[in-house]
Order: C-alpha cells, then sequence, then structure tokens
C-alpha cells in the first residue's frame, strides 16, 4: 500500500472544473428530458420532490437544503403555487412565515418526473457508476457535501 507522501497530488482547479462540469452537464440534461416529458425544469423538479419528503416546509428551509436565497426560492415557490401545485398555510408557530405542501396536483407531478429524473439519470451515470470505482466515486462526494454542510460552507450571504 503506498504512503500519502507517495501519491500523486489532486489538481484541485482540475478536480473542480470536472465537478462543475459533470454538475451542470447533467443538470442541463435532466432538465431538458423533464421539461419535455413534464413540463418543467430540474430546480421544480428538486422543490416539488423535497416538499413530498418533507410536508409542511418553510421557504427558508429549501433554502438551506439547497444552498439558495430566500428570495430566489420563494421566487421558485411562488411559480410552483401559480401552477397549484403547492399550496402554502399559515405557519401557526410563527404567523410570519408559510408552511408549504404540495397538492394533489403536485404530487402526482414529481412522482411522474421522479420515474424519469432516475431512469434519465442513471442513463447518463450508468458506464461510470457502474464501474468498480462508481461506488467508492459516490461516497466520496457524499463525504464532501457532509462536511460542506456540517460547516455551513457556501451558503448565501443575502
Amino acid at each position: 500500500m503506498a504512503s500519502k507522501s507517495s501519491r500523486a497530488p489532486i489538481d484541485l482547479p482540475g478536480f473542480f472544473a470536472d465537478l462543475v462540469r459533470c454538475e451542470t452537464r447533467l443538470y442541463n440534461a435532466l432538465n431538458d428530458r423533464l421539461r419535455e416529458r413534464h413540463g418543467i425544469v430540474t430546480s421544480q423538479f428538486e422543490f416539488l420532490r423535497f416538499l413530498r419528503d418533507h410536508p409542511g416546509s418553510r421557504v427558508a428551509d429549501l433554502a438551506t437544503e439547497f444552498a439558495i436565497g430566500i428570495g430566489a426560492t420563494s421566487k421558485g415557490i411562488d411559480r410552483l403555487e401559480r401552477q397549484a401545485w403547492v399550496i402554502r398555510r399559515t405557519n401557526p408557530s410563527d404567523r410570519r412565515s408559510s408552511l408549504l405542501d404540495l397538492t394533489a396536483k403536485g404530487l402526482q407531478l414529481v412522482e411522474a418526473a421522479e420515474a424519469t429524473f432516475t431512469k434519465t439519470l442513471a442513463e447518463l451515470t450508468a458506464d461510470v457508476l457502474g464501474s468498480p470505482s462508481g461506488p467508492a466515486a459516490a461516497q466520496i462526494l457524499s463525504e464532501l457535501r457532509s462536511v460542506l454542510e456540517r460547516d455551513q460552507i457556501g451558503l448565501p450571504t443575502g
């Protein structure tokens, strides 16, 4: 087994470029497929899926989960509400905020879109994630995300 000192150093700018470009290309491909089949984009799907799995969430909860600003999150929820996929109800413990829930229409949409999302993502990543190093790569990204979230790195400032 090689010691740490004998390993080649990781090209961090290259790692960052690979990570961002992979995310962008996957996100765009999923956007195209979801728009084509369900009339939504990836960000809408992610909000709907989060609300399905966390009913009664607040806008702030979504903003924290997706590391985006409250304003952008609120605008995204407004769009989902206009489509009658999400409803807001008064938060009984804080009347200044609302609790969010999917409507029956929103639940039906997210269930259908999730099948498309999962199938498309599996197709796009099968060659790499199906390789012997695939599970290790997935685990490393999961660990990196956990550390960044634990330390509250990269949260929006406004």
